[in-house]
């Protein structure tokens, strides 16, 4: 396996926070990648390695074209789990596009700039997988080349790759937390057990989700525990999308209104034709 991506000083993750969130902002502003990362790097704090990553990120993509080869290239900086993500922002043909994945880098650089735990990182980092659809095999291997998972943790991300098909997530987080350890010590059980990851709240909740779409589980450990919220792909509407819908629909109530104008107009034609031969009868039989 190659060499683990180091944990960096608290610095340069605030940085790295930075310089995605400012990569996204003014991508979305329309300037060019090129022009972004040939100025922002002056811009970053000095005592920090990101002002020589960054320069090298500007060399590597006016060569390439592509940022994720950049990191990849980078592993005593960057982790695999971030060029991971970027790369699959400059696939073709995907849904999940570069400022998700900027978005989704901001979040977990700012994450690591607090005080994280392996378990709100995997967390996250799995939830990234899973509501952008990115992949569950190679993001996996590419959580486990992080040195900030220790040896237990990097066993427990390969367990779940192989039974992430199998096995619901709830059940993979419960049956490593200290909840299933408690009961399974109260049932004086001889099996021995691999190593606790998750506390008691974590296995607490991950019980009562079981069966359940795995999101509620996300939802329910952002809220209780504080874990970070994961950014996604939000379906927005276009109304023109909706134009030819809309059309339809009117000229479909054209059509009934014709037909209930034509019912009116037989009705009322049959209704008088219907009095005036009521009347005659009465009229001569009066004379």
């Amino acid at each position: 396996m190659s060499p683990l991506a180091p944990i960096l000083d608290v610095d340069e993750y605030i940085e790295q926070a930075y310089f995605f969130h400012a990569f996204r902002m003014r991508q979305q502003d329309g300037q060019p990648a090129q022009d972004i990362l040939s100025r922002i790097h002056q811009e970053l704090l000095a005592i920090t390695r990101l002002q020589m990553a960054v320069q090298y990120m500007a060399t590597e993509l006016r060569h390439t074209g592509m940022l994720s080869t950049a990191v990849a290239r980078m592993p005593h900086y960057f982790t695999p789990f971030q060029a991971f993500v970027l790369g699959k922002a400059e696939e073709e043909g995907k849904v999940f596009g570069m400022a998700t994945a900027l978005e989704i880098l901001e979040h977990e650089a700012t994450y690591r700039s607090q005080k994280p735990t392996p378990q709100g990182l995997f967390v996250y980092q799995f939830e990234v997988l899973c509501r952008n659809r990115l992949g569950y095999d190679d993001g996996l291997n590419a959580m486990m080349r992080d040195s900030f998972y220790s040896a237990d943790w990097r066993d427990y991300l390969e367990m779940v790759r192989v039974n992430i098909g199998e096995i619901e997530f709830a059940d993979l987080v419960f049956i490593r937390s200290e909840v299933y350890a408690t009961e399974h010590r109260a049932r004086e059980s001889t099996l021995e057990l691999p190593p606790v990851l998750f506390g008691e709240k974590e296995g607490k909740i991950a019980r009562v989700n079981r069966g359940r779409d795995p999101l509620f589980l996300f939802a329910a450990l952002q809220r209780h525990l504080n874990y970070p919220k994961v950014p996604f792909i939000r379906k927005t509407e276009n109304p023109l999308q909706q134009l030819p819908t809309i059309l339809a629909k009117l000229r479909e109530l054209e059509q009934r209104l014709k037909h209930l104008e034509n019912e009116a107009r037989d009705i009322g034609r049959f209704t008088t034709t219907s009095q005036i031969e009521t009347l005659k009868p009465i009229e001569l039989d009066d004379q």
